[in-house]
């Protein structure tokens, strides 16, 4: 009887932090195209070019917890790489919160 009890709390504790932790790594997937299709589009524009068209992505994506600003641009040979890291505080049950330090770029 106390197995099934343990059992059942976890399973309730790991649904309700999958529903909270997932929305976090959809969204990062969300970031992760964005960034991508513009270091392809920006390969003959400017630093500028590409945070602007970053953020035009992230308008249309809503996309808000990162912006163009954010980015790093930089030139690796003829490529374009765009850089990125954000963090994601989610709350999980009264004062306890789980903090994930998300990051990519274009040449990973």
């Amino acid at each position: 009887m106390v197995t099934f009890l343990v059992v059942a709390v976890l399973v309730v504790f790991g649904a309700i932090g999958g529903m909270k932790i997932g929305p976090a790594y959809l969204e990062y997937a969300k970031v992760k195209k964005a960034v991508a299709a513009v270091a392809l589009e920006g390969r003959t524009g400017t630093v500028a070019d590409v945070r602007k068209g970053f953020d035009r992505r992230a308008q249309i994506d809503d996309i808000d917890v990162i912006g163009g600003a954010d980015l790093e641009v930089s030139k690796e040979g003829g490529d374009v790489v765009v850089s990125f890291a954000y963090t994601k505080k989610i709350g999980l049950v009264g004062n306890v919160s789980l903090l994930i330090e998300f990051a990519g770029a274009t040449n990973q």
